[in-house]
């Protein structure tokens, strides 16, 4: 408990008094929360043209007239640094600078002593503490001194003055602090019959002055030579602020438009209030701009975009660590300009900016489409956390487009997984806007191709394979598959009426040498003709090929059976022969002259061209005779046929088997049977010992018209 004193006397006490005995340049070699009782180097400060570096993850702890001390986030260390450059020192959690107008100290508050040291002649006074007994506490420090509680009296200690008491404090006053006011006094809080309290502390003099009771939930923020201020609110409150002048002792509230966001943050510089949020930059809410309001005019100003904290200095400017969109992050001096707006300048900075900056992508120039299930990853680099990201990509010759969004929160990286279907060019647009909505959002764009292999039933470069239709009445449709739980047709193009004048449909991929699949129809006079793909599902006008094709009761292309990467054609003729018609990649003359390379094959009543099912060197068919046992061979890659292997049996109930090619999605081409009494899927394996897997339900022909004549 501390008692009034109406005389001051000396007080003889057991200190310590230190001055350097060399004073030279270097740094401040000073350990953590420790003042050696021998000689220490001084700091030269070095002149700086540009901004100083400012510790990156750091707040403002204390300002000076010649350095400043940060403190890191997890408040266990502190560091001093110069204005103007140099060497800087690291020091421990219980480390504050204090200064007068024109000399800075540094305060070490350990567990047995205090100690203060002047950073110009580099002094060390050191007082000893005994909290044990509660003899010697220290209580708090401003402008050149330091104080402790003996527990009756307030004490004051300084290196030039020695020790001495501080009068005027009521009798009984207990939960002492004492802060930085101005070069001139200090800001008292204590308790007295259960009220808290404030005070200012004239320095000169050593007496406390008059005490007023702190409002509840409120804060002494600041205290300037005219005026002391304070704040009220929490997470749940507007913040309030009020300013009490202190000549007249009149209060005025500052109007503050904004609710609180973390902690609230006042300060004084001249005749202005300068407020705001006070949370770390990468929060996830919007932080305020730091505002200044005049007390006389009742005009604002903004003066940053935000600050983390603020502290001000003994020559009254005020040092704010925040940042500006123009100038980035750092510390910034505010000083005052009489009723103009106060003067703000870059001080020191961190490098980094404050408006959030996309800093880098890793995007490829090319995308492989065949590899991954056509997906690939992007990633984007951003300048800090805390942003909503929205990715849109879309296809240049289609216009499809795809959107993704990220949070990004604890990393500074966007990340989308992409899938594919189209071949051809993209163009990205990557849009970050930050979570505390300081500046404006930031937008990147870039472009990429995308690349696959022509697909045997891919008709409208999407990747899925497409299945044509025709009903009864001679339309054909093109069903475009998608593949989930199942296959099944998400879309149905109407390709035209008149097909009934074919009576053979058959997909035969890419023969004509563009990037998408083709298709050849046989007239009922014999007469082949050629529908080239166009790439958007349709055909280009057709082509005749030829008559004489009605020598062939099965026709079957899709497959590379020659090892070119070509598509070809086979024909199973009346004779039981079959015969190869090679893939030219012409469009005049897709095929090259038949060549017979098979007989007996009369046994069949089906076949198909399924691509490389059973993982052999080249495409594969695969056969059903008449008593439905389904039969594959396997390529060799020179047109001919290893001996045949059985699959399985009870395929008769099929009217029509298509090889789809990948339908999954998993690599290898697949097969589909349609039949009055379902359609299913057979997965290809790439094994000839089990090449198909299956049935799974598909769902192609249910959409639109139907019955169907043919499906290829």
């Amino acid at each position: 408990m501390l008692h009034a004193r109406t005389t001051r006397r000396r007080l003889v006490v057991a200190v310590t008094t230190v001055l350097a005995v060399t004073l030279g340049a270097g740094a401040l070699a000073v350990p953590a929360n420790a003042a050696p009782a021998g000689s220490a180097a001084a700091v030269t400060a070095v002149t700086a043209d540009a901004p100083i570096p400012f510790p990156k993850g750091q707040k403002l702890a204390d300002a000076g007239v010649k350095g400043f001390l940060t403190r890191s986030a997890d408040g266990l260390q502190t560091r001093f640094a110069w204005y103007a450059g140099g060497t800087a020192a690291g020091y421990g959690s219980r480390t504050y600078l204090r200064s007068t107008r024109t000399n800075d100290f540094l305060v070490f508050a350990e567990h047995y002593k205090v100690t203060l040291r002047d950073l110009t002649t580099m002094a060390i006074r050191e007082v000893p503490l005994d909290p044990l007994t509660n003899t010697s506490a220290y209580v708090g420090s401003a402008a050149d001194a330091v104080f402790t509680t003996d527990g009756t009296d307030l004490l004051k200690h300084t290196i030039a003055g020695g020790t001495g008491y501080v009068a005027g404090l009521p009798t009984g006053a207990t939960a002492v602090t004492i802060q930085p006011g101005t070069p001139d006094d200090a800001l008292v809080q204590f308790t007295a019959d259960g009220v808290r309290k404030w005070a200012l502390l004239d320095l000169t003099t050593d007496t406390v002055g008059k005490s007023f009771d702190l409002p509840a939930g409120a804060t002494i923020s600041a205290v300037s030579a005219t005026h002391v201020a304070w704040a009220r609110g929490d997470a749940n409150t507007r913040a309030a602020v009020f300013v009490m002048d202190r000549a007249t002792e009149a209060v005025q509230e500052v109007p503050v438009p904004q609710p609180v966001q973390g902690e609230f943050l006042v300060r004084l510089v001249g005749g202005w209030v300068v407020y705001g949020a006070g949370g770390a930059f990468e929060d996830y809410t919007p932080l305020g701009p730091v505002t200044a309001y005049h007390l006389a005019t009742k005009t604002t100003a903004k003066l940053l975009d935000h600050m983390t904290s603020a502290a001000a200095a003994g020559d009254g400017s005020l040092y704010v660590r925040g940042g500006s969109v123009e100038q980035g992050e750092g510390m910034y001096r505010v000083t005052a300009t009489g009723d103009d707006t106060p003067a703000v300048t870059l001080v020191a900075s961190t490098g980094e900016p404050t408006a959030l900056q996309i800093t880098g992508d890793d995007v490829p120039a090319k995308v492989d489409l065949d590899r991954n299930g056509g997906k690939a990853t992007f990633s984007w680099t951003l300048s800090r956390p805390g942003a909503n990201v929205q990715l849109r990509v879309w296809h240049t010759r289609t216009g499809a487009d795809f959107r993704a969004y990220d949070y990004p929160r604890d990393t500074a990286k966007a990340t989308f997984e992409w899938q594919g279907s189209y071949n051809g060019d993209y163009t990205w647009e990557l849009t970050a806007q930050p979570d505390n909505y300081i500046g404006p959002p930031a937008v990147a764009t870039g472009s990429f191709t995308a690349t696959r292999t022509p697909k045997p039933h891919d008709f409208d470069d999407d990747g899925a394979p497409d299945v044509f239709l025709r009903d009864t009445s001679g339309r054909l449709w093109r069903a475009n598959t998608t593949y989930g739980e199942q296959l099944k047709a998400y879309t149905h193009q109407l390709i035209g009426p008149g097909w009934q004048i074919y009576d053979r449909i058959e997909v035969t991929g890419d023969v004509a040498g563009s990037p998408v699949a083709d298709l050849v129809s046989r007239d009922k006079a014999g007469v082949l003709w050629l529908h080239q793909g166009d790439g958007r599902g349709g055909f280009a006008p057709r082509v005749g090929l030829g008559g004489g094709w009605q020598v062939y009761q099965q026709l079957a292309g899709g497959s590379d059976l020659t090892g070119d990467g070509r598509a070809d054609l086979v024909g199973l003729d009346k004779a039981g022969d079959l015969w190869l018609h090679k893939g030219t990649g012409s469009a005049t003359t897709p095929f090259a002259p038949r060549k017979k390379i098979g007989y007996g094959w009369g046994i069949y009543n089906q076949l198909a061209a399924v691509g490389n099912v059973a993982g052999g060197p080249a495409g594969d068919l695969v056969a059903r005779d008449t008593a439905g046992v389904l039969w594959l061979y396997l390529g060799k890659g020179d047109g001919t046929f290893a001996a045949r292997t059985r699959i399985s049996g009870g395929w008769g109930p099929y009217q029509h088997l298509v090889g789809v090619g990948d339908a999954n999605r998993d690599g290898r081409p697949d097969l589909v049977g349609v039949g009055a009494q379902g359609q299913y899927l057979y997965r290809g394996t790439g094994d000839w010992k089990t090449p198909l897997l299956g049935p799974q339900a598909a769902t192609l022909t249910n959409v639109y018209g139907g019955p169907y004549d043919s499906v290829a």
